[in-house]
């Protein structure tokens, strides 16, 4: 009889328990937002991530010579904005080598790696974070430009700043 007792006590006050937290009386601090502020601060946000991150208006395709690693003088020139826009506001990039569908596929594979690794390498010696930096090669795999002459080669023997 006394383990009735308990038991019955224990689910009133539990019961009772139950009832006064879910009793609830409204609030006057309630504060409704309208939809033009949010839409407002949303905006604002976007404009203050603009200003803090600065567009790099330098080209993102860095193009090579047949059968070549090293970087044109052109190509240095925008990879010097793109290194001065990483060291002012650092963020992971990643760098796609590609080739001509000339050689064979591995040779081709590890041609885009060189390329790619060229690229990297004069980003750090720039200053930039080598941790920041992904090297991939496609090789001949993504063309940019099918076909099979010297203007089609030239489009495809690129590395791409993504």
């Amino acid at each position: 009889m006394k383990n009735k007792l308990n038991s019955l006590s224990f689910v009133t006050l539990a019961a009772l328990i139950l009832l006064t937290g879910c009793a609830s009386t409204p609030t006057e601090d309630t504060t409704t937002i309208e939809e033009d502020e949010v839409t407002a601060a949303v905006l604002d946000t976007v404009v203050e991530e603009k200003i803090l991150e600065p567009e790099v208006a330098a080209d993102t395709v860095f193009y090579f010579d047949f059968d070549k690693a090293v970087l044109r003088d052109e190509s240095k020139s925008a990879l010097m904005e793109h290194a001065n826009g990483l060291q002012t506001s650092p963020r992971n990039i990643r760098l796609e080598g590609h080739a001509d569908e000339r050689g064979t596929r591995e040779y081709n594979m590890a041609l885009g790696e060189r390329r790619a690794t060229a690229v990297k390498e004069f980003l750090v010696l720039q200053g930039v974070s080598a941790g920041l930096i992904e090297v991939v090669s496609y090789g001949e795999e993504r063309a940019a430009s099918y076909g099979s002459n010297d203007d089609s080669w030239a489009l495809n023997r690129r590395v791409e700043l993504k």
